[in-house]
């Protein structure tokens, strides 16, 4: 959960910033990603004073997960936030079979789908984001 945290904070969105994180079955990290847009694209002064007009064009952090790995290759995926029911059919699709996430969305339909599939789906509240302190 914390490199989904960290990968969060690349986010250019000022109103959401979303981040995700996929470990493949030896629980070595696949890829870490965030919501944003296509990469590239250079938005033009004042894209980000309309949340509502621009929210369509934002790529979610579950969607440009998916893209660094292929079907089957992750067993699990931490977002920052539950996936939105599009995401969670998208991260079905790849095969993922345990989602963790920090923050509830209530717009989605992700527990249903999750309990569909057969997929571990769970909130998690605490983790740790910096190391302890270190003994000298």
């Amino acid at each position: 959960m914390a490199l989904a945290h960290v990968a969060s904070l690349r986010s250019e969105d000022p109103y959401r910033k979303v981040g995700a994180a996929a470990l493949d079955f030896d629980n070595r990290v696949i890829g870490t990603a965030y919501n944003g847009l296509a990469p590239g694209f250079n938005p033009s002064k004042g894209f980000w004073d309309d949340r509502d007009a621009r929210q369509k064009y934002m790529l979610h952090a579950e969607v440009n997960l998916c893209s660094l790995f292929r079907r089957g290759e992750v067993k699990l995926v931490a977002c920052t936030t539950m996936p939105c029911t599009s995401c969670m059919q998208t991260l079905c699709a790849y095969g993922v079979r345990e989602i963790y996430f920090r923050d509830i969305y209530h717009a989605s339909d992700a527990q249903e789908i999750a309990e569909l599939y057969g997929i571990h789906l769970e909130q998690v509240t605490s983790y740790p984001l910096m190391p302890g302190p270190s003994e000298d």
